[in-house]
This record gives structure tokens, sequence and C-alpha cells, in this order.
């Protein structure tokens, strides 16, 4: 990933004597974006003044933009617009690890001399270390306790995760990683995006499908957790034909079943 510090063009990075609230502000708009400046300051014990004096500074850098929040329930209430605040893109590569390029050039080179099937390898490899440490956490709880501290593990490992009620019919969990460390890479390697969710299935237990991901242009990686004993899957386990699972799914263009 490249040096943002160095790279023309780069979102500047947070500095001053404000650095550490103002990082914690873009943080937290990054997890639960958008959102108002009022929810920003109840959560973080900030003062009207001060959201709004951090939220302008970040505006200015480029690092969040402020949008009309969208009507609940398709009604739109009367006077102005509520104004929430997303992160941009620079603000996401804000948060991105500085070996973009290295990345993306040795792989390049592994595909081309080993060829794409060593691509997987690796990157089922690097995901072996994350899935090891994690399943003694997941095997010591309750099935329906896996998938959030699976998020909780992530977040502590910088994904900024959240689990939660899967809104899509059918029932399960919905897994949403906010920040992607290796976004930008995994847009020309999908193999570690699948190395991921194969891990997810695993650790969990149960088949799980990618509905987005940061690495196609997507705000969040969405991933789909099937309840225990679904329809969704066979007796053996094995994950329902892909056509059933987009009919249920609303059709997304690309979704992963693991």
């Amino acid at each position: 990933m490249s040096d943002l510090s160095g790279t023309p063009g780069a979102p500047r990075p947070l500095s001053g004597p404000d650095h550490g609230t103002r990082a914690r502000v873009a943080r937290l708009i990054l997890e639960k974006g958008p959102i108002t400046a009022s929810s920003l300051g109840e959560r973080l014990g900030l003062t009207p003044a001060a959201i709004r004096r951090h939220l302008d500074n970040l505006t200015v850098e480029g690092m969040v933009e402020a949008r009309d929040a969208r009507p609940t329930h398709g009604r739109r209430r009367r006077g102005r617009p509520a104004r929430v605040f997303a992160i941009t893109e620079a603000g996401r590569d804000a948060f991105v690890h500085a070996y973009d390029d290295l990345a993306s050039n040795a792989l390049r080179f592994l595909a081309r001399t080993s060829g794409p099937e060593a691509v997987g390898e690796f990157a089922r490899s690097q995901v072996a270390d994350l899935e090891q440490r994690y399943k003694p956490l997941l095997d010591a709880v309750p099935q329906e306790q896996r998938v959030r501290l699976l998020a909780e593990a992530l977040s502590n490992d910088g994904y900024a995760a959240t689990a939660g009620q899967a809104p899509a019919p059918g029932g399960g969990d919905q897994l949403c990683q906010h920040h992607c460390p290796v976004a930008h890479v995994a847009a020309e390697f999908p193999q570690l995006c699948e190395a991921e969710i194969e891990a997810f299935a695993r650790l969990l237990g149960t088949p799980v499908r990618r509905l987005a991901t940061i690495a196609h242009g997507d705000g969040v990686c969405t991933t789909h957790v099937t309840p225990r004993g679904d329809g969704a899957s066979g007796e053996d386990g094995t994950p329902a034909s892909k056509k059933a699972i987009r009919q249920r799914a609303g059709g997304s263009v690309h979704q992963r079943d693991v």
C-alpha cells in the first residue's frame, strides 16, 4: 500500500494538537457512518461546538463529507433535511497501511512465476494465522454468540467490524467490516477475499456468503451468515445453488458463497 504521508494528492495525516480526538471522530464515522453530528458528540462526549470544529477540519481535509440524510420509511419530514457525515475514499485510505504497492508487486510476481493457484495458496496461508488465533475464542462460546465475537476479534485487528441480524428474508446474521487493510490489493487479487470468507465459514461452522466488498467499490464488506440448519445449505452443509441464494439475497452481482 502506498505511503499516504508522502504521496502527492494523498490525504494529509491526522496531525496537530487535536489529532487524537479528530482521529477518533474520523474512525467513528468510518465505523458507524453516515452519522449525525449530534450522535457523534454524544458517543464521544464532546460539546456541539467541539464536534463541529472537528467535522469542519475533517471536511476541509477531505476526510469526511456531509450529506442529506435519507428519509426513513420513504417519508420526508418538513423543513431542512438532517445532515449526516460519511467517510470519503480519501478518509478511508488514511486508515490503510502503507504497503499497497509492495504487496501488489509481490503478488504479481508470484502469479507470473508460479501461477494464479500460488496466489490462492498464499492468501490461505495469510488467513491461517487469523483463523488459528480466533478459533479457541469462538469454540468457547455458544453458536449464537460467535458472529458477535468474531466481529469483536476483527475490530481488535483493525477491521472495524460490527455484527447484527441480517435484514434479508430468511434470517441469519450479518457481519460488516467497515475497514479493509488490503482493499486495494484485494481489488486485483480476489483470492484474498475468498480465503477470508472460507475461514469465516469454518470458524462459524455454517455457510456464509459475501454480499459486498470494499475491494469492489462498496462502502462496507458485508457477509451474510446462514443460520445453522437453514435451507440455504444441503444436508451435508454445502451451500445451495448460487441462483437460489441470489434470489433470496436480492441478486447481488458479486456474491461469493462458501
